[in-house]
């Protein structure tokens, strides 16, 4: 059909040239050399998570006020959401975006807000499927056993968890105060864990009360040992009167022992269990309390905030100083004598090396000294049956315990390792990862698939994994036109003077106005949270929205769709994206 249009005056026509028909005919797409695609790529906080946690996910979950699908998300990665909310190291941080405007996102709060919801939560189940019909023993009940448990048996495996102490939880419960992990959060995560299935034989310690010839029973054996022991002084004096070892000392603590601590404490270490066995010492009654530390304040291993406490508290924290020798009168501890230190070039370690300043002897009067200078692991019960190197069991990159050369031919088959005994990270947040990338292997193992090939440590696994782009976006790709300049929101924490009258906890977490606050200060780095910056911004209108049902809060769902029959490929979609979720590809890629 076709239309004549007349003007029967100079006066009706109008002042401009136009069209009055469509345009549709002319597909302007085929001008294109560069294409706009929709690909989530991975945030730098996801990326660094030793749990592998999705929190990009999460946070975009609060801003949306759906609270339990964030904690849902959190737990398919990782079954101790308050533990770490209030422990972790929080390495996510240290490597997010925001740091550079306004202050990295307080992740650990968020979690912790998550962990804390007065709702009822259940635990999440993965999907039903045939799994063969085989049992799995779990040496040691730590952040890594426990971790490695709950993904096993959330896949339908019988899984028993042995354990040495008397109660579950290894070194979360043994090793870290209740000022920072509260004993009913803890609690309530393990019973939360066992309640799946889980059979818990405490009692037991490996390598006397139960050995691998009493494991046949079981088709894989996972062992998460930890670090019980601690790391020697190696001075005259030591074994002095006085002298408890951090980790002996943590663990009487935190197991209601009676301990004896003296006016005077000295607390030899850098690391979280010499900031522990210092602010425990004050609040058992010790009235001064100093960490000697070899090296300097930057070179410090413990987490920032709890050395920033530790100083609130009253302890004084006396750098590039070293003990030499326990000094001691009929038995017991009456003193130090130690030098001054200064820093060289860079050990093996990264750090600058601590040498002796010569002549710099002097000493300290003290009545406890607390050695804190790190852990090791007791693998005696290896015998010949393990290879160990460096002081831990040797794995390879699917944690299969590497078989010692002399006793290969008694090696049992299906054991794998984990935690802090083989990998030496050291971290509650490694240890969670660990155990959950055991339950992966061993489920490949038990299914007869490959293990070769499997990612390596460094890789943090998820059991529920989406399809993002490993590209790490930085925050140079960050269009920072959107984003103000917005600070951290802080905890809230009880003042020093009260806390350390007792083992109270010492941060008390985030209100809802706080935790929607932070979360919304989330760039979301490399993942659409459909924000209509690209439809709104395309010249052509060739962006549209999907109504696919999905929450808007579902980052990296399929939300727009490009009608690329009138995409020219100008690029300023990717270009005004604020938080680099497109990216320009070549067009000939596609055409081929």
């Amino acid at each position: 059909m076709s239309y004549e249009i007349v003007f029967k005056t100079e006066a009706d026509m109008p002042l401009l040239p136009m069209s009055l028909g469509s345009t549709l005919y002319n597909k302007t797409g085929s001008w294109r050399y560069v294409r706009p695609i929709y690909r989530n790529k991975t945030s730098p906080c996801n990326h660094a998570c030793p749990a592998g946690e999705d929190i990009v996910t999460y946070l975009a979950m609060v801003t949306e006020g759906q609270y339990e699908q964030a904690r849902q998300t959190i737990l398919q990665e990782n079954p101790f959401p308050g533990v770490c909310g209030r422990v972790c190291a929080h390495p996510c941080e240290s490597e997010c975006n925001r740091a550079q405007l306004g202050g990295a996102i307080a992740i650990h709060s968020m979690e912790r807000f998550l962990a804390d919801l007065p709702a009822p939560r259940a635990l999440p189940r993965l999907e039903q499927r045939d799994v063969p019909d085989a049992r799995v023993a779990v040496i040691g009940s730590g952040p890594a056993g426990l971790s490695c448990a709950y993904q096993l048996v959330r896949s339908g495996y019988k899984v028993t968890v042995f354990e040495a102490l008397p109660a579950v939880g290894g070194m979360l419960r043994v090793g870290i105060p209740s000022y920072r992990l509260p004993r009913d959060v803890l609690n309530a995560e393990i019973e939360g864990i066992v309640s799946l299935g889980i059979e818990i034989r405490t009692g037991m310690r490996f390598g006397e009360d139960l050995g691998f010839e009493d494991l046949t029973d079981y088709r894989a054996v996972f062992l998460a040992v930890g670090q019980q022991r601690s790391l020697r002084l190696n001075v005259p004096g030591e074994d002095a009167s006085g002298v408890t070892p951090g980790v002996q000392f943590l663990r009487q603590v935190n197991l209601g022992q009676e301990i004896t601590v003296g006016p005077t404490v000295a607390v030899i270490g850098g690391g979280n269990t010499a900031m522990d066995a210092a602010r425990s010492a004050l609040r058992l009654g010790a009235s001064d309390v100093a960490v000697l530390y070899r090296r300097s304040r930057h070179e410090m291993p413990a987490i920032p905030d709890e050395v920033e406490e530790a100083e609130q508290e009253g302890i004084r924290l006396e750098f590039l100083t070293a003990p030499v020798e326990v000094l001691t009168e009929n038995g017991r501890v009456r003193g130090l004598r130690c030098v001054r230190m200064r820093l060289g070039a860079p050990d093996e370690s990264g750090r600058r090396r601590p040498e002796v300043i010569p002549g710099s002897d002097y000493t300290v009067d003290v009545d406890t000294v607390i050695p804190a200078l790190g852990q090791e692991a007791d693998l005696s019960f290896l015998g010949d049956r393990g290879q160990v190197e460096r002081g831990r069991i040797a794995i390879n990159e699917a944690g299969v315990m590497s078989r010692s050369p002399s006793g290969a031919d008694r090696s049992p088959q299906g054991v794998f390792a984990g935690g802090d005994a083989a990998t030496g990270f050291g971290t509650v947040a490694h240890a969670i990862g660990s155990g959950k990338r055991a339950a992966l292997a061993i489920d490949r193992y038990l299914r007869g698939q490959a293990l070769e090939g499997f990612p390596p440590l460094t890789a943090h696994l998820r059991v529920a994994p989406r399809d993002v782009d490993p590209t790490v976006v930085r925050f140079e790709d960050i269009n920072l036109a959107y984003f103000s300049e917005e600070p951290r929101t802080v905890q809230r924490q009880r003042p020093a003077a009260e806390r350390i009258k007792g083992f109270g906890e010492v941060n008390l977490g985030y209100s809802e106005g706080d935790a929607l606050k932070e979360a919304e200060r989330c760039f979301s780095c490399g993942v659409c949270n459909q924000c209509d910056t690209c439809w709104l911004f395309c010249p052509d209108v060739c962006i549209h929205r999907l109504d696919s049902g999905a929450p808007s809060a579902a980052p990296g769902r399929q939300a727009y769709e490009v009608d690329y029959d009138y995409c020219k490929g100008c690029g300023v979609c990717a270009e005004e994206c604020p938080r680099a979720a497109i990216v320009m590809e070549e067009e000939l890629k596609w055409r081929k």
